[in-house]
């Protein structure tokens, strides 16, 4: 499976320092689980229901630095809640976005971009009974079903309180928002950007260099 540089920003984004539990919904092969145990402590659980990358992510788990802070869980997140007791201080999730465009023939494919096995609902409902009181929810979404998220999280007390969007390169289009939701409502969200790349397209921003210092290893 391969590492998209916006799941990389996302990762290196969320804010998860002095942080006890951490849990990864759709982990697939366990890049963003990494990438907050190497800037944190915590105890970090995973989710993820393709068989395929289930194998990569226990591998790369285990050949990890922290493979004693790190579990995977191979079941979906409908199945994992029905048994899970924990509560969280951190819930993240890059999770199946397109709710009405056409499918591919292929099912692993579809499994991983659209929400038929992971409805957005099923995220809300189980962040809202295992995010802790001061906890938050990120999420990395497109722009257009990042507002659809927005609207459905207030049915579950959970409020916007931070959009990071993300562009392609300076002038560029905006292809993904960060989301941070808490229990607590605000009265104004806060909005950042990040572009990506210079608008030559091809050189990398400072901004985009020192958010993906500690990960990227040409930097």
């Amino acid at each position: 499976m391969k590492v998209c540089t916006d799941s990389c920003v996302f990762g290196a984004y969320v804010e998860v320092r002095q942080t006890k539990r951490i849990l990864d919904i759709g982990t697939g092969t366990g890049l963003l689980a990494l990438m907050v145990s190497q800037r944190s402590e915590a105890l970090v659980e995973a989710v993820e229901i393709n068989p395929e990358a289930q194998v990569q992510a226990v591998q790369n788990f285990a050949v990890s630095p922290w493979a004693d802070r790190l579990n995977l869980y191979p079941v979906p997140l409908q199945e994992f809640a029905k048994t899970c007791t924990q509560q969280y201080d951190v819930i993240l999730s890059n999770p199946p976005f397109f709710l009405a465009s056409l499918k591919s023939g292929n099912a692993a494919k579809n499994a991983a971009k659209h929400t038929g096995n992971l409805l957005f609902e099923d995220i809300l409902t189980f962040a809202q009974k295992h995010l802790t009181q001061d906890g938050k929810l990120y999420l990395l979404l497109p722009p257009a079903e990042a507002s659809h998220f927005a609207e459905l999280a207030k049915a579950h007390a959970l409020y916007l309180a931070e959009t990071l969007e993300v562009y392609t390169r300076t002038g560029g289009k905006c292809i993904r928002h960060v989301q941070t939701y808490s229990f607590e409502p605000t009265e104004q969200i806060t909005y950042k950007k990040l572009d990506i790349r210079e608008e030559d397209g091809t050189t990398y921003t400072a901004d985009f260099t020192a958010l993906l210092r500690d990960y990227y290893l040409i930097f």
